[in-house]
């Protein structure tokens, strides 16, 4: 490779709603960030890699009529958006305050989102998936929350080089299911984590170096669950026009049925500052540190009986109800701008609380049933031991009549009131601590 050659990408992007659905609830875009464009247009399509680099980007949205075509494309306008202000505005060129803007803008548009469903209660619980790519150098870093993938197409072998934040994917990790069992899994489509439905999210960072020749295929499950990684590598192998490539891609999953939106960017990476075909190095999924944080690991989730899913919405992906309840975060006020997450945020979105793995999930309200039943045994515990300690007061009297001891309605009034403030205030140890 020469240090001061170039890297020329050739990159194209399609969408398509399929055989089954009315809407389009997919979502992507192609930016070269020296240039600031987002066009696709042919000096998009074929670009030499600047110093702010280029960012790929999916989105697949959830959440019933409307709310998942708007969930995807405010996930695209605002990471575009936050990487205009963050990256392409500041004098910098620094890979590590690259992955850091990826990694903001992902969590501004997983903040804005759920702002704008609870400020509006008939997209509560919108979502959408987010798979962010971004080429600086000879290096792809990649923000990640949900099930849409990236792989890295090399020698005519794709790798996936994210981690599905899934239900099956934490299935086949804990060697309860292969790769072809999770396939065919009634299960198949519920993810852990999206953009939108919680307040925090936890966002993958990993990265790759790429080669001479490598293709970058990023891609929402209306590819990936209908055509295989190994027929994904054959067409892009085969098809050196990318823009037939990708009509050749969704063209398959259709074949294959279409039961969802469809959407794929294809990109090929070439140029002298590229090491050749051949070098040693490994494609996978590479955990990026970044240093005030650390490992950022992929979510993880608890997982529910066979018998106790959630829902589904044929092939769409539905979002795992997590053991928290909802955190309603108040809509910016009128005429103000959405903004950038909070300033003790910005940096470090792996503080949300994680689930224990293996157990099944808690609902809000056995927990709270659970609690109204232990206060209402307490009451009872305190009624019966006043009621022991009168009756045996009584049974005590005939024998000591002289001594018995008289309760002034101040002294019953006060162990009444005692009683109550026992039965309404419990001690931890009475009272079922919530799992977290």
């Amino acid at each position: 490779a020469d240090p001061h050659g170039d890297v020329v990408v050739n990159v194209f992007g399609r969408t398509d709603v399929g055989r089954t659905r009315e809407h389009n609830e997919d979502a992507f875009v192609v930016v070269d960030l020296s240039t600031d464009n987002a066009t696709l247009q042919p000096e998009v399509r074929r670009h030499t890699l600047g110093s702010k680099g280029t960012l790929f980007m999916v989105a697949d949205g959830m959440g019933g009529a409307a709310a998942g075509e708007i969930a995807s494309a405010m996930a695209v306008e605002v990471v575009l958006g936050e990487m205009r202000e963050k990256w392409i505005a500041a004098d910098t060129h620094d890979p590590e305050q690259f992955v850091r803007s990826i990694k903001r803008a992902t969590a501004a548009a997983n903040q804005q989102i759920h702002a704008f469903a609870a400020s509006h209660t008939e997209y509560r619980g919108m979502g959408t998936t987010a798979t962010v790519a971004g080429l600086l150098g000879d290096m792809l870093y990649v923000a990640q929350v949900g099930d849409s993938r990236a792989y890295l197409v090399r020698d005519g072998v794709a790798r996936q080089i994210t981690k599905d934040q899934s239900l099956m994917q934490k299935l086949i990790e804990a060697g309860e299911l292969t790769e072809e069992e999770a396939a065919q899994s009634e299960r198949r489509n519920i993810i852990l984590q999206a953009l939108g439905p919680e307040p925090l999210i936890k966002i993958d960072l990993t990265h790759q170096q790429v080669r001479r020749g490598d293709v970058l295929v990023l891609c929402s499950d209306g590819l990936s669950g209908q055509v295989g990684k190994d027929e994904i590598a054959r067409i892009v192998t085969e098809e050196p026009d990318l823009v037939s490539a990708c009509k050749r891609l969704i063209d398959r999953a259709n074949e294959n049925g279409g039961p969802d939106n469809i959407t794929v960017i294809a990109a090929r990476f070439d140029g002298s500052l590229l090491n050749p075909p051949g070098t040693a190095d490994e494609v996978g999924h590479r955990v990026f540190p970044l240093p005030e944080t650390g490992q950022t690991s992929a979510v993880t989730a608890e997982i529910p009986p066979a018998t106790d899913g959630p829902p589904r919405r044929t092939s769409k992906p539905t979002l795992m109800p997590s053991v928290e309840p909802p955190v309603v975060v108040e809509p910016p006020a009128a005429g103000s701008s959405l903004g950038s997450p909070p300033p003790e945020l910005a940096d470090d979105f792996s503080t949300a609380p994680t689930p224990v793995t293996g157990t099944p999930a808690v609902s809000p309200t056995r927990r709270q049933t659970g609690r109204v039943i232990a206060i209402a045994l307490l009451v009872a515990l305190v009624a019966t031991a006043i009621w022991f300690i009168l009756r045996t007061a009584q049974k005590v009297a005939p024998l000591a009549d002289s001594v018995r001891p008289v309760v002034s309605d101040s002294a019953r009034s006060r162990a009444t009131d005692s009683g109550r403030i026992d039965s309404t205030h419990p001690t931890p140890s009475s009272a079922p601590t919530p799992r977290g």
